[in-house]
């Protein structure tokens, strides 16, 4: 099976790599140099979306936003052949994905949505979560290359993988404020964060945000893993999914405002642990 993957930035980068090991592989970015390394895994690095598109039998996506995405979809449907599987790993609105699907379909290729949750950590250890939304028998096609990646699972048709990773973000959101909020008090009040951590490991409160993005506060380490720009741009689409099926989620748009504040006050690339930053701030 022939891949190729658009996309090799903080995510696509680690995620050619996984594939490379097992799938013939080519790549492309629109910024060249960003895949200058990748040729040391023996991946064929394209300067055109047309020749990564022929003789793929599988093209993978890991795009900034919805446009690029879209735009993608526009040109690739032009090159690529009947039966081809195009999965989406960027993080989109659900509408973009039903878009994606109806284009392809067209072109008698499939279209599968299929967001990633890990961070840059997942996708080099080859560990994602991943979330699929599309047809059956498509997926089953591709599972093993997705597998490369880490671990999918098909949630539903298309549309369900993005629907799927808003809901993982409304958890992840809330939740790094739930631990911005528990160091803070710590801090405040003479308790020891770090012990703190230790002391409720194996409890009800603890996981993997409360080991990591706590520890990232309590160091003030906020060098970007998921910048606080693309969150933001997560609960946008979080509450606008809603909103469609007259759903209110109070606690999303909570956290959309305290995002919305720091990507406003300067600092959207620094990582989405610097929610710490806005309540500490909080009068």
């Amino acid at each position: 099976m022939k891949v190729g993957i658009i996309g090799t930035g903080l995510m696509g980068f680690p995620m050619a790599i996984n594939i490379a090991k097992k799938f013939e592989l080519k790549s492309f970015n629109r910024t060249f140099e960003k895949m200058k390394g990748l040729e040391k895994y023996k991946v064929t690095l394209c300067n055109t979306l047309e020749s990564l598109s022929k003789d793929s039998d599988v093209i993978i996506s890991m795009l900034p936003s919805d446009k690029e995405v879209i735009e993608t979809i526009d040109q690739v449907k032009n090159f690529i052949e009947s039966g081809t599987v195009f999965i989406d790993m960027s993080s989109t609105k659900v509408s973009t994905a039903n878009e994606c699907y109806k284009i392809l379909k067209e072109k008698d290729s499939n279209f599968i949505d299929a967001p990633v949750s890990g961070g840059p950590e997942g996708a080099k250890s080859g560990s994602l979560a991943i979330m699929a939304g599309g047809d059956e028998d498509a997926f089953l096609k591709v599972k093993n290359v997705l597998e490369a990646m880490g671990n999918p699972t098909l949630v539903g048709p298309n549309g369900s993988g993005q629907v799927s990773k808003l809901c993982n973000q409304i958890i992840v959101g809330v939740t790094i404020g739930a631990v911005a909020e528990a160091i803070i008090l710590c801090e405040k009040n003479g308790a020891d964060p770090n012990k703190f951590i230790t002391a409720v490991s194996g409890g009800f409160a603890d996981g993997k945000i409360l080991q990591n993005h706590g520890q990232r506060m309590i160091d003030k380490d906020f060098v970007a893993r998921g910048k606080n720009i693309t969150h933001l741009k997560d609960m946008n689409n979080i509450l606008e999914c809603a909103s469609q099926k007259g759903i209110k989620l109070p606690i999303s748009k909570l956290i959309q405002n305290m995002f919305k504040n720091l990507c406003d006050s300067g600092f959207e690339n620094d990582d989405h642990c610097s929610l710490y930053k806005e309540i500490s701030n909080l009068k």
